[in-house]
């Protein structure tokens, strides 16, 4: 089965007016758009437009495979931030599993704004720029590493956050005093954003100071902007992608780009939001370790051709650039795939080409449940995969 797809941006006040629309060459609504969503889940499945082997006569993803039995593991979309997302973590699916039956035993609605579990998955995402640059908060940093950004601020307003930056293994203390807005946590952002103003042409600024002002913009006051400097600020450039397991903290600042990630809408936040917090919920979670910049390095299969392969089996990302294209690449994807042309031309087919093709343009999609996915043309694209099967 090979059908083209396609879907309305969904219009998050964070989103941006135009970056979608300028990537797939179509009109801008006039309001955000945030993300693009490639794929069968439900809460915005792809609009099935035409193509081959749909006996079904589905409208959309969603339909057709719910018919047949079976569902993506993934989820590909569009991400264009035009103001920072929500301080976030995603859990195991052990962790989802009893968190959802718990919450179904207590009686709260799927809808209820403070439900934390919509279902019993994880969710892993990927994160690939296509803007220069893609801006991200991902992961703790060492405690050494956040006490010598504060080293270089003499304001007594930071004795409190400065005094609880012992050791790594203070972490989980200082992220629940923070969260939970603990006793001198307002003076402490009060004091972290009246330095952040002016260093603005400081030569001690630095991404970090520059991600406090950004927060402090957008939401004043805010004790994410204090969790922010414990965080890694990440510059992607086009190309650079960030994986974030399950129980890693981020939030995407600004920038477009690609994200894959588990099908799951379990998201426990932690700031920077309007929405539920759950401070003791998020800190079950919660990965508190510091880690290094969660960048993720992909293989090169073929020239022009690069997979990023995290250590889960619901997705899999293959970027293919127009050198790749014009010696045909082919995919495996024993779960299906979603491709999305982001320049160029390029024909899309199941494996070696054999059978139905469908001809792909700039800000075209497709859906393939063959084995593999052959690309081949003058264009580049994207192809997400899963490594199991569906159903």
């Amino acid at each position: 089965m090979l059908l083209r797809i396609e879907n309305t941006p969904r219009d998050y006040a964070w989103g941006s007016t135009t970056a979608i629309a300028e990537l797939i060459g179509s009109t801008p609504s006039g309001g955000p758009e945030a993300e693009l969503w490639l794929g069968d889940h439900p809460g915005s499945p792809a609009r099935i437009v035409d193509g081959a082997g749909d006996p079904e006569g589905a409208s959309d993803l969603h339909a057709l495979l719910r018919a047949r039995g079976e569902h993506l593991p993934f989820l590909l979309k569009v991400l264009a931030a035009a103001e920072p997302l929500s301080l976030q973590a995603h859990p195991t699916i052990a962790q989802a599993r009893e968190g959802y039956a718990r919450e179904n035993a207590a009686g709260i609605a799927l809808d209820d704004p403070s439900r934390n579990y919509k279902d019993e998955l994880h969710k892993p995402e990927l994160i690939y720029a296509l803007s220069d640059p893609f801006i991200a908060l991902a992961g703790f940093r060492p405690v050494a590493e956040a006490r010598a950004v504060l080293a270089e601020v003499d304001d007594p307003g930071l004795r409190p956050l400065v005094d609880r930056l012992t050791l790594d293994a203070a972490l989980p203390e200082v992220v629940r005093w923070l969260i939970g807005r603990g006793d001198g946590v307002d003076a402490v952002v009060d004091a972290l954003t009246a330095t952040a103003r002016t260093f603005e042409h400081d030569p001690r600024d630095s991404p970090s100071w520059a991600t406090v002002r950004r927060l402090a913009d957008h939401y004043p006051g805010d004790p994410g902007i204090a969790l922010s400097l414990l965080m890694h600020t990440v510059v992607l450039r086009p190309g650079e992608a960030l994986y974030l397991p399950t129980g890693n903290i981020h939030s995407y600042q600004q920038g477009l780009a690609i994200e894959v990630m588990a099908a799951s809408d379990n998201v426990l936040r932690g700031g920077l939001t309007p929405k539920h917090v759950d401070v003791p919920e998020l800190m079950r979670v919660l990965d508190t370790r510091p880690v290094a910049e969660p960048r993720i390095i992909p293989t090169l299969v073929a020239p022009g051709v690069h997979r990023f392969e995290p250590d889960v089996v619901d997705f899999a990302l293959t970027v293919i650039e127009p050198e790749g294209a014009r010696a045909g690449v082919e995919v495996a994807a024993p779960t299906a795939a979603i491709v999305l042309c982001l320049e160029g031309r390029v024909s899309v087919g199941g494996a070696a080409g054999a059978g139905a093709q469908l001809v792909l343009e700039r800000g075209q999609a497709a859906y393939c449940d063959e084995a593999s996915v052959s690309i081949h043309g003058d264009g580049r694209v994207v192809v997400a995969t899963g490594d199991h099967p569906v159903g």
